[in-house]
């Protein structure tokens, strides 16, 4: 199973108000593993970028006037995520960014069923907690640090390494050669990286309580000394 973790920088908050993509970046994962590839495109937005947007992504109108317009590169980005399901935090946002921009391009639209919200499983998952990309950080203990300014690819990495926490987690080194046979994909934007999920710097604190570990135990030793449990100690 092809996926693609995917971020977005834009000039605002509503492409309706004239704000467009300044910057994507992608991940590719096979399998729920990282394959090394990945997708970095800056972009014109062909706007003066607002104050605010500047503060948060430290991406100025002179770093992005040499950049290319949405329309030359909107093919290799379909290019590079194919037919494969999309990975968005609070996707709702660049999913219409995205569609705003491919029509305007006249390239095919990027149906929302495409998109597995990240947002949306930490809130079902978590009900309650905060559910921003530095609040999971912080809850499976991914280390952020980096993360000084909002960079798409930057983001998208951290994201992958969230997504796959909130899926069930995996073994880092836990190959198995998926890796190795997943199909690769060819594209101008896209660029080769060693990057893997860093493991945690602290195990997960014990989730479960003493009354339940009471309980477990109590219950194993109902099951006689010749119990897989009791021979394993």
């Amino acid at each position: 199973m092809r996926e693609i973790v995917l971020d977005t920088e834009t000039t605002g908050f509503e492409p309706s108000e004239g704000h467009r993509i300044v910057e994507i970046g992608a991940v590719e994962l096979f399998n729920h593993l990282p394959t090394g590839k990945t997708y970095h495109q800056y972009i014109n937005p062909e706007r003066a970028m607002p104050k605010e947007a500047f503060e948060v992504h430290g991406l100025g109108d002179e770093f992005l006037k040499d950049k290319p317009l949405f329309h030359s590169i909107g093919r290799a980005f379909l290019d590079f995520i194919g037919d494969a399901q999309l990975v968005i935090h609070n996707a709702a946002f660049d999913m219409k960014f995205l569609n705003f921009e491919l029509e305007r391009a006249n390239l095919p639209t990027l149906p929302n069923s495409r998109a597995t919200d990240t947002l949306m499983i930490a809130r079902r998952k978590f009900p309650g907690s905060p559910a921003s990309l530095d609040a999971l950080c912080r809850r499976f203990g991914i280390d952020n640090s980096a993360r000084e300014k909002h960079g798409a690819l930057l983001d998208s990495e951290i994201l992958a390494e969230v997504y796959l926490e909130l899926v069930g987690g995996r073994q880092p080194d836990f190959m198995l050669g998926t890796a190795a046979a997943a199909p690769k994909q060819a594209g101008p934007a896209e660029h080769g990286s060693d990057w893997r999920p860093r493991p945690r710097p602290e195990p997960l604190p014990v989730r479960i309580t003493e009354e339940e570990a009471a309980a477990h135990a109590a219950f194993v030793a109902k099951l006689g000394d010749q119990s897989i449990w009791q021979k394993r100690g």
